[in-house]
């Protein structure tokens, strides 16, 4: 069984919000769309590509539907306790004010940032990040601007245990570049829910996020952001492990129904959803209406994070 958060966590970055990523119930938001899946994410709102040109557009688009959710009165730290933003949401704003200070002075969400930039080409079975130029620049405004932490992404394909043995150093070396600016990461190397033996995959993953917690066991704190896995508790030995502020799980495709029903089974696991967060979200609603579809993903998600099998 998956035990209550440690007590003894170090403290590192803003006190209440480590207390808040570390112990409160919840769950984290990813609004982090980037430019290769902006164009789906409106499309699903209900905004084709021929209704805008060229990428400031489409970007001032994506940005309005992000506002619309963050200012949502349901989008508050007493169920979202955290928010995963794309680095032009970082640089914008909303009601007046940056968006990581509008995130935590006024909803009471601790502000995270994609950092990674996409994908290399499938080697081996996995997909590991692209190098990340500028990187120390962007950490340390992202501090300045009150960034808590930040998400890189690589994707696990198939069971390799070379491929996934490198995905997973990759995002702890990328890791203690970002701990080195104070800042926590969330490691995200997610297995495809496509995957001919996820289940195969995802027990070479946690084999090799312990090796690497085993090896540091006294390091920085850390998250993991990781496919809801087909064996229920699988991740409760890196739940556990002293260094881990929080382990959340990605939707990668499944609905926001199917993916609350596999993460209610995942004890200590509370949820970081995107495309389920939003799916049933439209342009063309009143105000009224998307209040209320928001209050209700973020009802149902909270839910499946805290209240489990």
């Amino acid at each position: 069984m998956v035990q209550p958060p440690d007590a003894e966590m170090p403290i590192m970055s803003d006190d209440k919000m480590m207390a808040q990523m570390h112990g409160k119930g919840g769950f984290i938001a990813a609004l982090d769309q980037s430019g290769g899946s902006t164009p789906g994410a409106l499309r699903l709102y209900g905004i084709p590509e021929s209704a805008y040109s060229g990428d400031d557009e489409m970007f001032r688009l994506m940005h309005e539907m992000r506002v619309r959710i963050m200012t949502a009165p349901a989008f508050t730290g007493d169920k979202v306790i955290g928010a995963i933003l794309f680095e032009r949401t970082m640089d914008s704003e909303a009601q007046g004010k940056q968006v990581p200070a509008f995130l935590w002075e006024d909803r009471g969400v601790v502000p995270f940032l994609k950092v990674d930039k996409g994908l290399e080409p499938e080697k081996d079975g996995v997909q590991l990040m692209r190098p990340i130029s500028g990187l120390d620049e962007l950490l340390t405004r992202a501090g300045k601007l009150g960034i808590y932490g930040t998400k890189e992404r690589s994707v696990i394909n198939l069971a390799s245990q070379t491929g996934i043995a490198a995905i997973v150093d990759q995002q702890f070396e990328l890791g203690k570049q970002i701990c080195g600016h104070g800042l926590v990461p969330i490691l995200e190397p997610e297995v495809s829910i496509k995957s001919p033996d996820k289940k195969g995959a995802e027990a070479i993953l946690v084999s090799e996020i312990m090796k690497h917690l085993d090896a540091d066991p006294n390091g920085p704190p850390l998250m993991l952001k990781v496919t809801i896995p087909d064996v229920p508790d699988l991740y409760a030995p890196v739940i556990n492990h002293k260094r881990m502020v929080r382990v959340v799980a990605l939707s990668g495709g499944y609905t926001r129904a199917d993916a609350c029903k596999r993460l209610a089974a995942n004890h200590g696991m509370i949820a970081s959803f995107s495309r389920a967060l939003v799916e049933e979200l439209r342009v063309s609603m009143s105000d009224a209406e998307f209040t209320k579809a928001i209050a209700t993903s973020i009802d149902e998600i909270y839910r499946a994070s805290t209240v489990k099998n």
